[in-house]
């Protein structure tokens, strides 16, 4: 890049925060699986709306492309340049303040940097619950979860983050800037703006400003894990649970034997199994109370000993403590994170209509063996959505060369089954760059058209986050 636009840009956002040497840059240029990594000219690190409006003015005006980045733990490129590229990335990390808090709305006013769990702790120290919650939740960013749609273990009672996103400020990739920071739950004046950003993935324009919903804490939380035979009968306990406990029923979890083996093996937290053994199939189960904690765990007793009595469920464990409660969750959280010690590891982040869930595993197992007999399936993920962390580990013993060389074919068998029973390739990780190819195979052609017109018409000139999604 030419050593003059270097110093346009640099003297937007000051020398401190233009980063250009290899070794500043290399944290920003590579994915959190090590996969994707691809060289950039240089890194801005605006401090405020007024210098990202500033930066995408002059990027328009010299057509350089710009890559909006948050926290970078997104699992498909999306954040990340293009290989060959002279992509310039614009880091939100310095704009991370809440700006407000409002109990009386239920709202709060945050900077598109503002790392999730701050999020979370500031909504408790107003005596409210931000229900977004994933396992990357100490580093990932708010628009950067915004911009992909996050869902995370919450999806079942509160949606995600596009329904926790009642206003949003965006740049668009002229340098102008919608206000759209609104606190109302009704507004019908016109087109749903905000809408049309969250899932974008920053190929509409730089989300700088959002406002959020918040809930009431609630009075009672109880959370336990219950074994099951199946997939199916996980399922039956899913309806026995919804039919019991409601909008009370705020996460249902679910994992295979494998999942939960790993996560006990290589966890560095030590964690207490919460059965003896692994059973073949285990489901999280949280219940919340907005009446007491006796309410919750009335609730939850209830819904346990009728399983139980029924053999719905071979065995249970309800936490006892808050501590115990964190424990459980943290089992659950670090399956994402455990396959990695076990070798290379081939991901799908699909969902499928829910009452699909039994036959899609049966099916896709069955797939992904005639193509490697010896995989190792890790499956989990949020049944209460219908969305599976359907993850592919390389057999014991094979070189990681080998295994990658029947990515493609294993993706062919699993999508193939994705399509068959009305499912997604994405549901909470978005497209980026490793599925843009895949969207364009099975997405309805006349939505990629509309999707191509709206992207022209907000970016006329292509330079917001290029080579991603479309």
């Amino acid at each position: 890049m030419d050593d003059t636009l270097i110093k346009r840009f640099a003297a937007i956002v000051g020398a401190q925060n233009t980063l250009t040497g290899k070794d500043a840059i290399a944290p920003y240029v590579t994915d959190p699986r090590g996969r994707l990594t691809a060289p950039s000219p240089l890194v801005l690190r605006p401090a405020n709306t007024g210098e990202v409006s500033a930066i995408a003015a002059l990027a328009s005006e010299t057509g350089t492309a710009i890559i909006p980045q948050g926290g970078n733990t997104g699992l498909v490129g999306g954040g990340l340049p293009r290989e060959g590229s002279e992509d310039v990335i614009v880091s939100l990390t310095r704009m991370a303040a809440i700006v407000d808090t409002d109990p009386a709305t239920n709202t709060m006013v945050v900077e598109a940097g503002t790392i999730l769990q701050n999020v979370q702790d500031a909504a408790a120290d107003a005596g409210r619950l931000f229900p977004l919650s994933l396992g990357s939740q100490g580093s990932a960013r708010i628009g950067g979860l915004i911009s992909s749609n996050a869902g995370g273990t919450g999806v079942l009672a509160y949606g995600t983050i596009r329904d926790l996103v009642m206003g949003l400020e965006v740049v668009l990739a002229d340098g102008s800037v919608i206000d759209g920071l609104s606190r109302l739950r009704k507004d019908n004046t016109g087109y749903d703006l905000r809408g049309l950003f969250v899932g974008a993935e920053g190929t509409l324009g730089i989300v700088t400003k959002a406002v959020l919903k918040l809930f009431p804490a609630p009075a009672g939380r109880e959370v336990a894990y219950a074994a099951v035979k199946s997939p199916q009968a996980a399922l039956d306990l899913l309806h026995r649970a919804q039919g019991l406990a409601g909008s009370g029923l705020t996460a249902f979890e679910f994992m295979s034997q494998r999942a939960m083996t790993f996560a006990l093996r290589h966890s560095g937290a030590n964690l207490r199994p919460p059965f003896a053994d692994p059973p073949p199939w285990s489901v999280l189960i949280e219940i919340s109370s907005g009446r007491s904690a006796e309410d919750a765990r009335e609730t939850i007793e209830t819904l346990l000993s009728g399983a139980f009595e029924d053999e719905a469920i071979t065995d249970a464990a309800i936490a006892q403590n808050i501590a115990q409660q964190d424990a459980f969750w943290l089992l659950r959280e670090e399956m994402s994170w455990a396959q990695k010690p076990e070798g290379a590891s081939i991901k799908h982040d699909i969902a499928v209509p829910v009452g699909q869930i039994p036959a899609f595993i049966e099916k896709a197992d069955a797939a992904v063996h005639s193509v490697c007999p010896d995989a190792r399936i890790v499956n989990f993920g949020h049944l209460g959505d219908g969305n599976l962390h359907y993850n592919i580990t390389q057999p014991i013993g094979w070189e990681t060369e080998r295994f990658f060389e029947l990515e493609e074919a294993i993706h062919d068998s699993v999508y193939e089954q994705v399509a068959r029973h009305e499912g997604t390739i994405s549901a909470e990780h978005g497209i980026g760059q490793i599925k843009k190819n895949r969207l364009a195979e099975l997405k309805d052609p006349v939505a990629l058209a509309t999707m191509r017109a709206i992207k022209a018409a907000l970016d006329p000139k292509g330079i917001m986050n290029p080579g991603k999604m479309l």
